[in-house]
């Protein structure tokens, strides 16, 4: 048995996902002594960080035990870190993974992984090719609630799928009042910004996984509160959707629907919900808590809501338990994709899976553009 380094560069590491999630969780792989491999060898994450704020960058290498750090991609990329890890604004992301493919990097990076579902696709080929493991952060079904929905979907608990309903989303403040709870670029298009084009990554691959692949979309898409103020102070107007609404068809004969919303206020029990029903039963995930209702315990409800306060509509529901103690999405997508550098474990989520999540949001924006349903074809390298 040994302890092997691996080098990861963190790209965006005083952000917000690259501080909190990434740098995070792989500090705590590393402070626990390494994930453990197959062979009984221990695997301890290296990281360098990048960022563009000299001051930011040594503040927060300090705070955790003097972590190595620099201000240049190049330099970093010119070194021998094993895995480009790209956690900045979307806008640029192409351009900065081609230079770590070039450089023979491995890459995980977050989603979206381009703007356009042609560069996603050209991203997958260019790493494919290169004979580099790649993939693409999926955290949300490692979220307690979420894992639980796929869970008893593997079980068969649904029967046959009907519809699946998503309802997300948030009040997110415009600055005025409050501060704004997401940063500026995701309001503007230039710099990757767009509700559609972040959270369609995410109904993508748990729609696939969680029913069965996408075969068509259809959207219509606003932009609610046109005019926001920056980390600056400065007003600005808003170029980018803040809210999506989208019917999906999907491979199996079910209907999908998704209700996302940077300006809504909540009346539900997560900022985001996700239904599944199907012959023998449905089921209600948070990202926290799942709750099903099975078919043979279904009560009568279209006479029995008539009546207001006539029926207690979630007491026909039961919990999902806890199977243990949750691990943090994010630390489980790195322990996966580790072992498929460190060992050819299987990893799902590589560039092609993170291109679908891209071609979603890509042709749900034609489809308020030409006012039609369009079609999902396959991608394939």
């Amino acid at each position: 048995m040994a302890d092997i380094k691996m080098g990861v560069i963190i790209n965006g590491a005083t952000g917000r996902m690259g501080t909190t999630q990434h740098m995070a969780n792989l500090l705590a792989i590393a402070a626990e002594g390494g994930l453990p491999l197959a062979n009984g060898d221990r695997l301890i994450p290296d990281l360098l960080l990048v960022g563009r704020n000299t001051g930011r960058l040594t503040t927060l290498a300090a705070s955790h035990g003097n972590l190595r750090f620099t201000t240049s991609l190049e330099e970093a990329l010119a070194g021998p870190d094993q895995i480009y890890m790209d956690c900045t604004h979307t806008g640029d992301r192409p351009e900065r993974v081609r230079q770590a493919i070039a450089a023979g990097k491995h890459i995980h990076i977050e989603k979206p992984t381009a703007p356009t579902v042609e560069e996603a696709m050209e991203l997958a080929r260019l790493a494919d090719r290169a004979r580099l493991k790649h993939g693409v952060i999926q955290d949300k079904l490692f979220l307690p609630g979420f894992a639980k929905l796929l869970a008893i979907r593997q079980a068969g608990f649904f029967g046959r799928v009907l519809q699946v309903r998503i309802d997300a989303g948030s009040w997110i403040f415009d600055g005025t009042t409050q501060t704004c709870q997401r940063p500026s670029w995701n309001y503007r298009k230039s710099e990757g910004g767009g509700l559609a084009l972040d959270m369609m990554a995410h109904w993508r691959y748990m729609i696939d996984r969680l029913v069965a692949p996408i075969t068509g979309v259809c959207a219509l898409m606003t932009t609610a509160i046109p005019e926001r103020i920056d980390e600056q102070g400065q007003r600005y107007a808003v170029d980018a959707e803040d809210t999506s609404h989208a019917l999906l068809q999907i491979e199996n004969g079910a209907v999908g629907v998704i209700t996302n919303s940077w300006a809504t206020r909540l009346r539900r029990d997560d900022t985001m919900v996700v239904q599944i029903d199907g012959t023998d039963g449905s089921a209600v995930a948070g990202r926290h808590r799942c709750f099903t209702q099975a078919a043979a315990s279904t009560p009568e409800a279209f006479f029995g809501a008539s009546h207001p306060g006539g029926m207690d509509h979630r007491s026909h529901w039961e919990e999902v338990p806890d199977d243990g103690l949750p691990v943090n999405p994010f630390r489980q997508c790195w322990e996966a994709f580790l072992r498929h550098v460190a060992e050819d474990a299987p990893y799902r989520p590589n560039l092609v899976e993170g291109a679908k999540a891209v071609q979603l949001a890509d042709l749900a924006y034609r489809s308020v553009a030409e006012q039609r349903w369009m079609a999902v074809p396959e991608l394939k390298l």
